[in-house]
């Protein structure tokens, strides 16, 4: 049994107690929160977790393994430094931090402790993106060209970050992931619709090695929901569309270069809508973080995956800042792993 504590009671924290209290290996321990509203709705749903607005509550305690971070952005970094440096497991969610300094020192600070410091980007866990990059690894789709994605509704609107820090670290994430490594430029352009200071819509590209392209469309004054991905490849395309009734297609479409110069002949075969095992993503994720704890694994959304989606978005608000210039992203070595 792997005891486990949570920081943070929100909406997206309030998930993650429904899933962990639903793990048949995991004791929920404790839930701390600053919202005293909060922590009397978590002693209502779940009256056998201990609740407290001090996080010294949870450091404290010697039975708890680890903790996971579902608090607002800005609080990551120095919620997650105290719970490593209190010799605990933690996996924090995204962003991990709003600065790459801040995200590498964590890193560090994890490997000194020897703790697992994971970060929840949650898409690189859903079975879908999982099966598109083995499809990917297998030659299966070919080489890659580009992908783009459009994460969109007229849901939240936050005030204390923009749509580009709240939305695109998804597909940030799921783009580096299925790319197979960092991007070495990125262009963002943007509009504040609702308050002049925060971009409620975001209009971004990423440039990888060899030209290929990832394209991200986010906001959260769309008229239209929509989460999907389609990535493009020489031999196939794959399709995830997580809002509409066909969630996962092959697309055996594209062209075929012939022998005359600039000649191609355009490939129209047919669509398949694939089978997947709707095994729901949050779960998955905190299995793997249990796993990692209980076993002394690398997650897949280690410190460093963590630390270059931050770097990206760092990178990216400059974009946004210049209105839409593009800024070159110094190479760094981020080592990514498999999904698992």
């Amino acid at each position: 049994m792997v005891a486990l504590g949570m920081v943070g009671a929100g909406r997206w924290g309030g998930n993650w107690l429904k899933t962990l209290a639903g793990l048949a290996d995991v004791e929920l321990r404790w839930c701390c929160d600053v919202s005293p509203a909060s922590l009397d709705k978590v002693r209502r749903q779940f009256p056998h977790v201990r609740v407290t607005t001090r996080l010294e509550d949870l450091l404290e305690d010697d039975a708890l393994a680890g903790v996971v971070v579902a608090s607002v952005a800005p609080t990551h970094y120095d919620v997650g430094r105290r719970v490593l440096q209190a010799g605990k497991h933690v996996l924090i969610e995204k962003p991990m931090t709003l600065r790459t300094a801040d995200a590498i020192e964590l890193t560090e600070l994890a490997q000194r402790q020897n703790r697992v410091l994971m970060v929840g980007h949650l898409l690189e866990y859903h079975p879908i993106v999982r099966r598109i990059g083995e499809m990917i690894d297998q030659g299966e789709l070919g080489d890659v060209f580009f992908l783009y994605s459009q994460r969109l509704n007229l849901g939240t609107i936050r005030s204390d970050e923009n749509a580009w820090w709240s939305l695109a670290p998804h597909d940030v994430s799921v783009a580096c992931r299925l790319m197979g490594g960092a991007p070495i430029s990125v262009q963002c352009r943007g509009q504040s619709i609702i308050d002049p200071r925060i971009a409620d819509v975001v209009f971004a590209t990423l440039e990888f090695p060899g030209g290929r392209l990832a394209q991200f469309h986010v906001s959260w004054i769309d008229p239209h929901k929509s989460r999907k991905l389609t990535v493009v490849g020489s031999k196939k395309s794959a399709i995830f569309d997580d809002t509409g009734d066909r969630k996962f297609v092959l697309c055996d479409k594209g062209f075929e270069r012939t022998a005359g110069p600039g000649v191609v002949t355009l490939r129209q075969g047919e669509e398949i809508t694939l089978p997947w095992s709707g095994l729901e993503p949050l779960a998955l994720e905190a299995q793997h973080f249990v796993e990692c704890i209980r076993y002394g694994r690398r997650p897949v959304s280690d410190g460093l995956a963590g630390a270059m989606v931050v770097s990206v978005l760092e990178y990216g608000q400059r974009s946004l800042d210049r209105g839409g210039e593009v800024i070159a992203i110094p190479p760094t070595r981020w080592p990514l792993r498999k999904s698992a």
